[in-house]
């Protein structure tokens, strides 16, 4: 049995920057122009099992399996949310549905302001939903260059608007994957982002809105940046305590058909967040 080392150098500077090799590879070769970037991505994966085999005492089977069972996960389930979306994303380019839907949104308003909270966060929020990864910034990235947004403005006001609805991003996968890494309950990792979320919605349209036109564009466009907040927020609570409260009702019914106490009776329920979580205490 290996267990991983954190601290392989004793000195935690040089064994992050070991870590973060891998990763700082990636970025040089892409940013390079030189480097396409399935090579790039190759070379990468390369060098992460080089520093773990030789810098973090990894063995090489386990350094190999793992990275096998990395491109496994990356094909299934991500690699095919995404291939969908982008096959959708195709057929409507192809139709022509895309571009009616391009100038749909963007003959809403003339104001850059609201096309962005349009555009780049709320449409950028269901595609983040939906598929997640680089998609929603691809997506509204584009339709914002075609409303005449400039590449480089249109991309990085798109990642910033990605920030609120990432965290349940394609179907809920990094729920999915901390809960697989850390061995904690997804519904329990999914209640503690669903309390903290909400107020993030509110927050980022503002910071989007004040890095495009500057605090006094901000303020003058605040009642449709709020709207468009609390929109997004209020909907995500409910929906967190009505999830939880649908696992609590659904408990009661089973504890109905089982046989089991209920609350209040001398045996207690205690509350639980999920239906694996429950128990009679």
């Amino acid at each position: 049995m290996w267990n991983q080392v954190y601290d392989p150098f004793g000195n935690a500077t040089l064994s992050t920057a070991a870590a973060a090799l891998p990763v700082i590879t990636l970025l040089v070769l892409i940013a390079s122009n030189r480097v396409k970037a399935p090579i790039a991505a190759i070379i990468a994966l390369l060098v992460a099992i080089g520093v773990a085999i030789w810098a973090f005492t990894m063995p090489p089977n386990l350094a190999v399996r793992a990275a096998i069972l990395g491109a496994v996960t990356g094909f299934f389930p991500i690699g095919w949310i995404v291939l969908n979306v982008l096959f959708l994303y195709r057929l409507t380019l192809e139709k022509g549905a895309f571009e009616t839907l391009q100038v749909t949104i963007g003959g809403v308003s003339p104001d850059r302001r609201l096309q962005l909270l349009l555009i780049a966060f709320s449409f950028g929020a269901f595609f983040e939903g939906a598929s997640g990864f680089g998609t929603p910034v691809a997506m509204t990235g584009f339709i914002l260059i075609g409303l005449g947004f400039s590449p480089l403005a249109a991309s990085g006001l798109s990642l910033i608007a990605n920030t609120a609805p990432v965290a349940y991003g394609a179907l809920g996968t990094p729920i999915a994957g901390l809960a697989s890494v850390t061995g904690l309950d997804p519904y329990v990792l999914g209640a503690m982002v669903g309390r903290q979320l909400p107020f993030c919605p509110l927050i980022v349209p503002f910071w989007l809105i004040w890095v495009f036109a500057g605090f006094r564009g901000m303020l003058q466009a605040w009642p449709a940046i709020l709207v468009t907040g609390v929109s997004f927020a209020i909907p995500q609570a409910v929906s967190h305590l009505q999830l939880h409260q649908s696992l609590d009702r659904g408990y009661r019914r089973f504890a109905d058909f089982d046989g089991l106490p209920h609350r209040g009776s001398p045996t207690r329920v205690r509350a639980c967040s999920s239906p694996a979580s429950c128990r009679v205490s």
